[in-house]
């Protein structure tokens, strides 16, 4: 709290946002779940599984909004129809799996998700997003927004192109460019056509202006206080759900992220993706987990991505 408090709070939220989140960066650990992701290593089977994982966060998000539609701080930058991301999770999840989208949680990847329980990083994160929600002030859920979507909008468009030569779904149909990859689509602001980096740009201004009138909105400076120290947890949060990819066995390494051999040279080439995007050994997880969950970047961060831009 005594760091928090050395913030001006008369500035306006997206600024108090982007620098209230600069610790959580310098806290983080190495993550080699977020360098295989980041790195188109994943297997497929444990992408499957994280994009599962996010499901979950997005539905709870998601809920705990649309719960809130109309609460003063939450209000300005409630768009379900341009930022929900649960239901392109679960089409992706599906269409990876080949089931129907009613189907796949019974698949035997989300029973071993969910036996016996959820991942304990990942509860711990569903537990605080309802906490929350039945909160009599909920307007914190603002902060997990701003984590997720900003970031969803920022580095997703790399995360994209990686997962697609990963797991060669840029061969997919004529409209197959975002089958399995929809989670990273999105809409334009005011229009039905996929958004243009562009067009990304003004979805990221519209939702910054968004949070600085729920600034403006907060009844005192506490409950301000309360969005920016959200920020920050809801980061953690975040690299969190890393440590619960699983690594893939030793014997896999031998294997491409489709599972195929290597002795299939076709598969055995989208090397490409490693030497392209692969982060160097020992860059802290708040900088690879930035492009995923944040889009943020710290200053030792050497990758550089004409898309990518920081979230404030």
């Amino acid at each position: 709290m005594a760091k928090a408090l050395l913030f001006d709070l008369t500035l306006p939220l997206a600024i108090l946002l982007r620098e209230g989140t600069k610790q959580a960066h310098t806290e983080a650990e190495t993550s080699q779940g977020a360098r295989l992701l980041l790195g188109g290593k994943l297997p497929k089977d444990e992408y499957i599984r994280f994009l599962m994982m996010l499901w979950y966060v997005y539905n709870a998000i998601e809920a705990a909004l649309d719960k809130h539609a109309a609460y003063p701080t939450l209000e300005p930058t409630y768009n379900p129809t341009l930022l929900a991301r649960a239901p392109a999770l679960s089409a992706d999840i599906s269409y990876l799996l080949d089931v129907p989208e009613d189907a796949w949680k019974s698949h035997p990847i989300h029973q071993d998700l969910v036996t016996p329980s959820l991942p304990p990083a990942l509860q711990t994160y569903i537990t605080r997003l309802r906490t929350l929600a039945n909160s009599p002030d909920p307007s914190p859920l603002l902060a997990h927004s701003y984590v997720r979507y900003l970031g969803d909008l920022s580095g997703g468009q790399s995360i994209r192109r990686i997962v697609s030569k990963a797991y060669g779904l840029e061969e997919d149909g004529q409209e197959g460019k975002e089958l399995g990859v929809s989670f990273y689509v999105f809409k334009e602001l005011r229009g039905s056509k996929e958004a243009s980096i562009g067009e990304m740009k003004r979805i990221k201004d519209w939702f910054r202006d968004g949070m600085n009138l729920a600034g403006e909105r907060c009844v005192d400076d506490n409950a301000k206080l309360a969005i920016v120290e959200e920020a920050s947890n809801a980061f953690r949060l975040n690299m969190g759900l890393f440590s619960a990819i699983r690594m893939p066995a030793q014997d896999e390494s031998k294997s491409t992220p489709n599972g195929s051999s290597t002795s299939d040279k076709r598969k055995a080439e989208p090397s490409e993706v490693d030497k392209t995007n692969e982060p160097k050994a020992g860059w802290p997880v708040s900088s690879v987990a930035a492009v995923i969950a944040a889009g943020m970047w710290s200053k030792s961060c050497s990758y550089v991505d004409t898309e990518l831009t920081p979230i404030a």
